[in-house]
């Protein structure tokens, strides 16, 4: 029987290795235009939503956007980057893609209302499940990348860090969503559970691209 981690370090490419750069320089830049708009722009710090700093009243939208889409191209590349083995993290990574653009393409109205205590509109709706499944996508791509025996131990290592500090950021940002609604606790939180997403983002494509977790698998199946 093969070995499960000689068999993902086996399936690096120089495509693959190309993908993952694009994957980190993709999302270290998107990282940067949605940091510089929702510091400078017009928003309310720390008491609102990072999709605040997209509304038309503010003249960092399209830096904002900008990122978002460069964040989204990233998830995009970084799951071209994975080996064959990890076809089930690609597809949610594929479609956490998705989600992100399509949170980028619908803006939320000034306040990014959503429920239960407010009263949104439907593109307020649809952006905010947009943003929603693209974390909800990611988080399940750490899971799965985390739970396979055909990732390479670094891959692994990787995930199962992401999935144990955003798990329970996405479950205390639900719970504080339905019972305390928008405020400094749900804007702190959220800022550090994208933080967190885009970190293990940016930590696997780099780990992909510089072929580390290739090697770790080829020592431990040696």
């Amino acid at each position: 029987m093969a070995d499960p981690d000689r068999s993902a370090a086996a399936t690096t490419t120089p495509a693959r290795a190309a993908a993952a750069a694009a994957a980190a320089g993709c999302g270290l830049a998107g990282a940067v235009s949605v940091a510089v708009a929702v510091a400078a722009g017009p928003g309310p710090g720390l008491t609102g939503y990072i999709s605040e700093a997209a509304i038309t009243q503010s003249g960092y939208a399209p830096t904002y956007r900008i990122g978002i889409f460069s964040l989204a191209a990233a998830l995009l590349l970084l799951a071209t980057a994975l080996p064959p083995e990890l076809r089930r993290a690609a597809a949610l990574l594929g479609t956490g893609a998705v989600c992100t653009a399509l949170s980028g393409a619908v803006t939320c109205s000034a306040g990014c209302p959503l429920p239960p205590f407010e009263t949104p509109t439907a593109a307020d709706l649809v952006h905010g499940g947009a943003s929603i499944g693209a974390v909800a996508a990611t988080v399940s791509a750490m899971l799965a990348i985390a739970v396979s025996a055909r990732a390479a131990p670094g891959l692994r290592r990787l995930a199962r860090l992401g999935a144990g500090v955003a798990l329970p950021l996405g479950l205390a940002i639900a719970v504080a969503i339905v019972t305390v609604g928008r405020g400094g606790l749900v804007g702190g939180l959220e800022r550090l559970l994208l933080a967190v997403a885009a970190g293990w983002g940016l930590a696997t494509a780099m780990a992909l691209g510089a072929g580390r977790a290739d090697r770790r698998g080829r020592s431990r199946s040696r």
